[in-house]
């Protein structure tokens, strides 16, 4: 290198890629930090034990409430199902940004490979990001660079283009075979991705955000959870599948919300965030632990009813799992 030494930040997911983009720059002596990022879907801990593992230092970043805020409206859409990842990975750029320029450092880089991924990972999906991020000619993929643009930091001569590489499409024999000249053996194999891919999340998610516009941290923390019920008055309720799902919900009750629990029959805990106006409601969550429920079909059973510190019991039929279907998403 000829030019004057940089600092890269990093975007480190605790997958493969990333962690080679970041041991590729510090081959050459570049000095890098690297950022992670917590949201509602998805914690940091990956990035973190990612960068321990390669001895990179790793900030979390919180975004969570802004990822959510995007979520609802992104403006490239969404994949397959409710995963917006133009504008995630964009969001996540614009903040490493910011971090980038609160620690006086001189450009961002990233593990994307290019055509890995259909709809992130194309080229003008990729100038897309740049441009949505504010930070053009800034973002250095240090596994595709010599397939992209020359970037700022290379053409000033922070970084050796000519040591970059340029890998592409779905292929892993490159990055499996770099992993072993870098020494790298603990990383994850390529998995499921983002919450937000799996359909069954995504569609309860979409009809969530439809009927409540205004959905956050606690709405979304309780689709991860049991059976889930939009009812007629406004109010969400969730119906535990088994006993860890019963005791999530049972700790994610709040003093507003109304909890469920079958008095006489082995059966799940429900629990229900209720609107402005909730009686007709909490008869039909009641009706749903009763249904899910060993309580014979049909026939009375009793619900114990928690609310604001009081608890109730009361009496309903079993209606069956079919006569819930229409309420859930």
């Amino acid at each position: 290198m000829t030019g004057k030494t940089g600092k890269g930040i990093g975007l480190i997911s605790g997958g493969l890629d990333s962690i080679l983009a970041a041991r590729v720059l510090q081959s050459q002596g570049v000095e890098i930090e690297c950022v992670t990022f917590a949201t509602f879907f998805f914690s940091g801990d990956a990035g973190i034990k990612a960068g321990n593992v390669c001895g990179i230092p790793v900030r979390v970043l919180d975004i969570g409430e802004k990822h959510l805020e995007m979520l609802k409206m992104p403006v490239f859409g969404y994949g397959r199902y409710m995963n917006p990842c133009i504008d995630c990975h964009a969001l996540m750029l614009r903040e490493a940004g910011r971090f980038m320029e609160q620690v006086g450092a001189d450009f961002l880089f990233t593990g994307e490979v290019l055509g890995q991924r259909p709809m992130s990972q194309r080229r003008d999906a990729l100038r897309s990001v740049e441009n949505l991020a504010g930070y053009p000619e800034l973002i250095v993929r240090p596994l595709s660079a010599r397939l992209l643009p020359p970037t700022v930091p290379e053409v000033k001569g922070m970084i050796d283009r000519e040591r970059l590489l340029d890998i592409q499409g779905r292929s892993r024999k490159r990055q499996i075979a770099l992993a072993e000249a870098f020494g790298i053996t603990d990383y994850p194999q390529p998995g499921g991705g983002c919450i937000l891919t799996k359909e069954g999340f995504g569609k309860k998610l979409g009809k969530m955000l439809k009927y409540f516009p205004q959905a956050a941290a606690r709405e979304v923390e309780l689709l991860k959870w049991g059976r889930h019920f939009l009812l007629p008055e406004g109010s969400l309720c969730a119906v535990g599948r088994n006993q860890t799902d019963n005791d999530r919900l049972t700790s994610l009750a709040e003093p507003g919300d109304v909890v469920f629990s079958i008095v006489d029959y082995p059966g799940p805990t429900g629990l229900m965030l209720p609107s402005a106006h909730f009686e007709n409601d909490s008869v039909l969550a009641a009706m749903a632990v009763i249904a899910y429920s060993d309580a014979p079909l049909s026939e009375p059973a009793r619900v114990g009813v928690k609310h604001m510190g009081n608890t109730v019991a009361m009496q309903h039929p079993n209606p069956g799992k079919e006569y819930l279907r229409k309420y859930q998403i």
